[in-house]
């Protein structure tokens, strides 16, 4: 069987993801035959993974090369990894090229660029599809697997509560998410997994979005007013660093990827949390109406001082509550990501007041509640990352939980984050009217 083409656009770190599933498990049906990178250094990079693994080097382009890197490398499938602005662009031109296309979420970050992706799929009937992670994560898919099977009854409400910790949060506030125009702010990049997961957990589709929020914690006005003092532009520096700077040298693969490959394009992926230049929010909630009749309440803080969600489902018949804990507790030293490990709850957090894990629990009407047992496996997102992968190289299968997404499923869990970014610049509720999020103010 011929193997399918791939070209990777955009060598970042999240690249990693599909470059390791490239070069190994799917080895035998893909192949990486072309990485678009503007960067030579993180174009490299890449690329030396896939020559250490034993197979041919992928040829190396440039963004502007993208329709002449498809047509003379024969690519099948383009795996779209740039930066959230870009999505759009690239996804169109891969698509009127001859490419079906993968890419990471979010969709695109505004109601103009999602038009254009709308066009060009209906002009090529080509494939885009969306991989949303979260979905295969076996916590999540054990909730849906219970509102499907009706134990909670018909879905009136969900509340959705999610904590961003002191590293991980503030990490976008150090990278290029920092500026809405480029990333849509945590409304998209972020929350747009957040309300993939409400859309499919209740398998209906927004209808109306009303957002409050700001950024009250980070950047400079609000070190300001608390007294900071100055602080280094960015993290990587000689000499006593604090809880919120990170330094690139201190971790491998941030250094090979950006600090080593500055020099080229300017890019720092270390500035300082407070500084200036800032214009995306660290305190959102919304209310979000749905055509099936139920309400969502959501919010997000990104510099809790412990990582997670909360999501509690209330139906005609009862109620379903989910609880992850993904880091209990912030503390120097540690990495950025927190990695959810339940085998690991007993060794490392034998004692803690709020230990790693995660609970499930559906208690309906007149009834005790029950515990739902949450079966994880090995690899990132309890084993999810590994079904995802399988979806995406081998195609989905017969999947009762209908968690492969493709752009339609793409663009409705953008819509309710473009409809709250309008909503907090005019202060008014958004109707979102219809697939292509054509957005209207509410009355």
């Amino acid at each position: 069987m011929p193997r399918t083409r791939y070209a990777l656009v955009g060598a970042g770190a999240r690249a990693h993801l599909y470059v390791g599933a490239l070069v190994s498990t799917y080895a035998d049906r893909a192949e990486l035959a072309a990485i678009c990178e503007p960067n030579p250094v993180r174009a490299a990079h890449h690329a030396n993974l896939v020559t250490a693994a034993g197979l041919p080097a992928p040829s190396l382009w440039q963004p502007e090369q993208l329709e002449q890197l498809i047509a003379d490398e024969r690519i099948d499938r383009v795996i779209i990894c740039a930066r959230d602005d870009q999505h759009a662009p690239l996804i169109v031109r891969a698509l009127e090229a001859g490419a079906d296309v993968v890419v990471e979420k979010p969709l695109t970050i505004d109601a103009a660029s999602a038009a254009a992706i709308e066009d060009a799929v209906a002009r090529t009937g080509r494939e885009v599809v969306l991989t949303f992670n979260y979905r295969y994560s076996p916590r999540n898919s054990a909730l849906r697997r219970l509102i499907q099977d009706g134990a909670v009854g018909e879905v009136t409400s969900v509340d959705f509560h999610w904590m961003l910790d002191t590293k991980h949060g503030a990490d976008y506030f150090r990278r290029w998410h920092r500026e809405k125009r480029n990333s849509g702010g945590l409304l998209v990049h972020k929350a747009s997994h957040h309300f993939d997961l409400v859309n499919w957990w209740i398998h209906s589709t927004p209808t109306r979005v009303f957002a409050s929020g700001g950024l009250r914690f980070y950047g400079d006005e609000n070190a300001a007013k608390r007294g900071l003092g100055e602080r280094a532009t960015r993290g990587t520096h000689d000499g006593a660093h604090g809880p919120f700077e990170l330094d690139l040298r201190d971790d491998l693969g941030l250094k090979e990827l950006y600090l080593d490959a500055e020099q080229h394009d300017g890019y720092l992926r270390d500035r300082d949390v407070f500084g200036s230049g800032i214009t995306i929010e660290d305190n959102l909630a919304l209310v979000v109406d749905y055509a099936s009749g139920a309400t969502l309440s959501y919010s997000l803080n990104a510099h809790s001082p412990w990582e997670g969600y909360r999501v509690a489902v209330n139906g005609t018949e009862g109620r379903a509550e989910l609880d992850v804990v993904e880091r209990g507790a912030v503390l120097v030293d540690e990495g950025l990501h927190p990695v959810l490990d339940p085998s690991a709850v007993a060794a490392d957090d034998a004692g803690a007041l709020r230990p790693i894990g995660e609970r499930l629990l559906v208690q309906r009407h007149w009834e005790q509640p029950v515990e739902v047992p949450i079966v994880d496996a090995a690899g990132g997102h309890g084993g999810g990352d590994a079904l995802l992968l399988r979806d995406v190289f081998v195609g989905p299968g017969d999947d009762p939980l209908a968690r492969p997404a493709d752009w339609t499923d793409g663009m409705r869990s953008i819509a309710v984050g473009i409809a709250g970014n309008r909503s907090l610049q005019t202060g008014l509720p958004q109707r979102v009217d219809g697939l292509g999020i054509r957005l209207l103010e509410a009355s």
